[in-house]
């Protein structure tokens, strides 16, 4: 279903895995990864969201340490090369290559304008700093890891934010959790949803805390948010 584009920046070019709607014009979605790279998981993803109406793009965010990276959470060498992968990304620099991705994605003839974004994991982190230092119209971020240590961007939000936490993620720490409802609970541009129970990557199929039923919250609250903020 999906294809590869190319997208330059000054510092280089990348890949991104896109999947195109039925509609000959739609609103996108960029898809930010988690530390796995652009595997198979991501692109169900974007493939699905495809289906419903938008154009999806998945940008290679690990591709200033390693093209074309695609691994799993189902042994632990890769989570090991996940980790390390996660240690050496510049988040950054990775904020840029989602802007230079939205850019990009913006002027396609296909596309009707609206530019959204949703992240899971280091994703997660991702767009809420997308929903922060970029121009997309509106952004989901799933299970954001470290989100708590750049709250004052906060100050910078404009647009529509959509959060879901995982109550009992292993990577969250309560007092992080209460950090970010703390800071951004009553923010007129930001919507939290948390799970009770559910644990980090609650929505990754396949996952070891994948929940079927709150993954299929998730995922129709997400849906309801891109087409109030996006159309399609």
């Amino acid at each position: 279903m999906g294809e590869r584009i190319t997208i330059t920046t000054g510092d280089g070019s990348f890949e991104a895995y896109v999947a195109r709607p039925a509609a000959d014009r739609a609103p996108a979605v960029v898809v930010i990864q988690e530390i796995f790279g652009v595997n198979q998981v991501m692109r169900d993803i974007t493939d699905g969201l495809a289906a419903q109406g938008y154009l999806a793009v998945c940008p290679d965010l690990f591709w200033r340490i390693e093209p074309g990276i695609d691994i799993t959470d189902q042994s632990d060498a890769e989570w090991k090369r996940a980790f390390e992968l996660f240690n050496a990304f510049d988040v950054d620099a990775g904020v840029k290559d989602i802007a230079a991705t939205i850019a990009e994605v913006r002027k396609r003839p296909d596309v009707n304008g609206k530019v959204g974004a949703v992240g899971f994991c280091l994703g997660g982190l991702l767009a809420f700093l997308t929903a922060t230092r970029t121009d997309a119209d509106a952004s989901v971020s799933y299970y954001g890891v470290g989100i708590e240590n750049r709250l004052a961007e906060a100050e910078k939000l404009s647009r529509p934010l959509l959060m879901h936490i995982a109550e009992e993620d292993q990577f969250v720490p309560k007092e992080a959790q209460a950090a970010i409802k703390q800071a951004l609970g009553q923010h007129p541009q930001v919507t939290i949803h948390a799970y009770p129970g559910r644990d980090h990557a609650f929505a990754r199929l396949g996952g070891a805390h994948y929940d079927e039923g709150d993954a299929r919250l998730a995922g129709g609250r997400t849906l309801e948010f891109f087409r109030q903020h996006l159309g399609g």
